[in-house]
This record gives C-alpha cells, structure tokens and sequence, in this order.
C-alpha cells in the first residue's frame, strides 16, 4: 500500500512534467529575443521576432488540444462566453450577439477552460 500510495504521489506531483518540458523551449526562444532587444536597434526585426515567438507558441498550445474560442460577432453563448456588460447593439442583427471581446476564452479539446469575456448588444 506504501509502495502505490508514494507512486500515486509521484505520479501526480510529476503529471505535468512533459508538458512544462515543451514550454522550456518557448521560453528559451524569449531569452534569446530578449537578448537581441538589447544589441538591437531594427524594430521591424524585433516585432517580426516577436510575432514568430507568438506564431510558435499558439502553434504548440494548438498541438496540445488547447483552442481559442470564436466569439465575436457570434451569438451570445452561455456555454462559452461570460457577459461582462451589455451595451446598446449598433443595429438590429446585432442584438444578443458578441459585440467585443474583452478577454478570449479556450477550449482544452472539447472542455471549457476559460470563458471568453464578453461584451453583448442588448
């Protein structure tokens, strides 16, 4: 019991580690891109740089099941957006439909893990 009980532990104390693994090589292209803002004075190449290390990124959260959830100019979805306000709707056809997006919300495969702040047209 001792032996599956610590097993467990480790188990749970390690789950991540594969995945943190994966996140140390974004991290390292940020040390490198930090370095460079300081040699640097091209801030065309830096925004490019900086625009790759985003691209990169998004790409891996992709790979992991993570995706960004749709949302504005959609309707108004309990089940994936939080409404932070509601403010007039510019016309008609956007009554009850996301106006903006104040934070975006993800999905980890087909799981909600963080609703997208919304504004909605009332």
């Amino acid at each position: 019991r001792k032996r599956t009980f610590k097993e467990k532990a480790e188990l749970i104390l390690y789950a991540n580690e594969s995945l943190l693994k994966d996140i140390l090589t974004v991290i390292d292209d940020f040390d490198r891109g930090i370095e460079i803002i300081d040699k640097s004075e091209d801030k065309e190449a830096l925004k490019e740089g900086i625009h790759l290390i985003y691209n990169k990124f998004k790409e891996f959260l992709q790979q992991k099941g993570i995706k960004e959830i749709e949302s504005k100019g959609l309707s108004f979805d309990v089940e994936l957006h939080e409404a932070m306000t509601k403010i007039p709707a510019p016309t008609e056809e956007d009554k009850g439909k996301v106006i903006e997006v104040i934070g975006k919300g993800y999905k980890l495969n087909d799981k909600v893990i963080r609703y997208a702040k919304v504004v909605v047209g009332d």
